[in-house]
């Protein structure tokens, strides 16, 4: 059986497994919900297999829609490569790079990058998601995304891995708390008093309650914030302590009244590293777009060196 495939519903299809979500995955391709679940249903009777399963929450891919969107990101990749190559002999072209990172990258290290880079490259947008870093390498290697930065221990196998900075995370407080006069402090000692977090969406807020329920133990949130900046205020303000990246806290300590303690667990030390299925493979643009990261953190670290592949 030959079947004719529609970019337009491969693409609404992609947007619907990325959402979990039929509603969503229209609104993401400016669709109406009748008309893509009417494209949805004439693709399945095409193929002659159902791809999704629809329950009251949202959706989720059977087999088939799992091989489908396999194929489906394969074939978004290659139309984005042909469109790069050919950009310079036609005007207008879009490109699209997806981009999934960890708090500290999104927060502290991409702003600049990302704004020179969208100055320079005027007709491609980028889809930037704040993602825990084993998902990041899931969505890499599933074809979800082109290009992750990631944190820690992470299995990488069939990955290209090119390091890229050093994250460490640090507890900062108040003066006048009891944890003020140390110089560090263990993660464990951390869990006696209430926090100021970042709220539970966020990757760093996951990651810590992570290693909480390693230790048995559990964040005691005092209050949630949408960012650093809040999160020093609240602990200026004596509402808890806090846990974020260094090169954040020490920025927020210019105007805060706040104390910085180091963190003495292993994992508070990180190696954050970009990884995509294959450098080569990716479009130009998406290419540009990790040159620009890796410039920016030579600049800051020195040199960074592609690795072999894991």
């Amino acid at each position: 059986m030959f079947t004719r495939f529609d970019f337009a519903d491969l693409r609404l299809f992609i947007r619907i497994a990325e959402e979990n979500s039929l509603t969503r995955g229209a609104e993401r391709v400016h669709m109406s919900l009748p008309a893509a679940s009417i494209r949805i249903k004439n693709l399945e009777e095409s193929l002659g297999a159902k791809l999704l399963y629809r329950a009251s929450h949202g959706v989720t891919l059977t087999p088939p829609g799992q091989v489908l969107l396999q194929h489906a990101l394969d074939m978004q990749r290659q139309m984005e490569h042909l469109c790069s190559d050919l950009q310079e002999y036609a005007q207008g072209v879009k490109g699209h790079v997806r981009l999934f990172a960890n708090t500290t990258a999104i927060t502290e290290f991409l702003p600049a990058v990302l704004s020179r880079f969208l100055a320079n490259h005027r007709h491609v947008n980028v889809d930037l998601r704040e993602r825990l870093s084993p998902n990041i390498v899931r969505a890499v290697t599933d074809g979800a995304t082109d290009i992750g930065i990631i944190a820690g221990n992470v299995r990488t196998e069939g990955l290209e891995i090119l390091p890229y900075r050093e994250d460490r995370l640090i507890l900062v407080c108040a003066h006048g708390h009891p944890l003020d006069q140390r110089r560090e402090v263990s993660f464990d000692e951390t869990l006696e008093f209430d926090h100021v977090c970042l709220p539970e969406a966020s990757a760093i807020h996951s990651f810590l309650s992570e290693a909480a329920d390693r230790a048995h133990r559990r964040l005691k949130l005092r209050i949630q914030v949408g960012n650093f900046e809040a999160m020093c205020r609240l602990v200026e303000a004596n509402v808890g302590i806090g846990i974020l990246p260094e090169s954040a806290a020490r920025r927020q300590a210019k105007t805060s009244d706040i104390h910085l303690v180091k963190l003495t667990d292993k994992w508070a030390l990180r190696d954050l590293k970009i990884c995509v299925r294959s450098l080569d493979l990716l479009p130009s643009f998406a290419r540009d777009l990790v040159t620009l990261i890796l410039e920016d953190a030579r600049a800051a670290n020195g040199p960074a060196r592609i690795s072999a592949v894991a």
